[in-house]
């Protein structure tokens, strides 16, 4: 069963030195989006030279380091997913030596009323994915370890918020109606893909994450509609957002 899967006692058969060789130490900082179009926007407005490259049997995708008001960020496009956006951090952690990661993008709303208008900071996470349970003990939730962090940096920016529980998913087409609501009694705000997985590696690997959302599709309506989840995927609000936390965890 899925929940036998975290094992700590032997040792790794695969491990990213297995592919990449020793460690590399070039920058403390990671930012990662999920928009094609945020990326481009990226290399388009900052300067930015390749500093490597993550490559898999069906791509090639590039490691950008930014230099944005003096200091070097290592940029990148995720993959969607828990299981591929995790393996992304272990690697790119590996490859550059980032060890502070900034993730953001769209969900899904659970609460219209709770979430419009508003980032959506996560607390904790349900796990209905599979890359977390090789990282972490089997729970129904995983902590989201910097979430007060990320909270008080939004109101350093006087930002518009709410903090809650998410729900991760696999399965895109199978967030039921019952789903749906059971997630609700337990107090979820919101729908995505990445986030247990990628807690669970950050915290198995000491990388310290943090994470906001934007709701765009609201999923507990009679009728469901893709309204709104165009912006909140490319949205550069969220860029810029991402930057000023970056900024700050520079001046600790």
């Amino acid at each position: 069963m899925i929940i036998d899967s975290y094992d700590i006692n032997s040792e790794d058969i695969i491990t990213p030195s297995s592919f990449f060789g020793e460690k590399n130490n070039v920058c403390d900082i990671a930012i990662g989006t999920f928009s094609r179009e945020i990326y481009n926007a990226v290399l388009e407005q900052f300067p930015n030279e390749t500093v490597g490259e993550l490559q898999a049997a069906n791509r090639i995708k590039p490691l950008h380091m930014l230099t944005v008001n003096d200091k070097k960020i290592v940029f990148y496009l995720s993959e969607i997913g828990a299981t591929l956006s995790a393996t992304d951090i272990i690697e790119i952690n590996w490859k550059t030596g980032a060890d502070k990661f900034i993730l953001f993008g769209s969900a899904g709303s659970l609460d219209k009323e709770k979430t419009a208008g508003k980032y959506v900071i996560p607390c904790e996470a349900y796990r209905d994915e599979g890359m977390s349970y090789h990282y972490a003990e089997p729970k129904d939730y995983i902590k989201i370890k910097n979430a007060d962090i990320v909270e008080s940096m939004f109101n350093k920016l006087g930002l518009t918020y709410i903090k809650g529980r998410v729900w991760t998913t696999d399965a895109l087409y199978r967030e039921t109606r019952n789903l749906v609501e059971a997630r609700k009694s337990e107090g979820c705000i919101a729908v995505e893909m990445e986030l247990a997985g990628m807690q669970a590696v950050c915290d198995y690997y000491n990388i310290e994450l943090y994470d906001f959302l934007v709701t765009g599709d609201v999923v507990d309506q009679p009728d469901y509609t893709p309204d709104g989840l165009n912006e909140a995927n490319h949205g550069l609000d969220k860029l810029y957002v991402a930057l000023k936390v970056a900024e700050m965890l520079n001046d600790k």
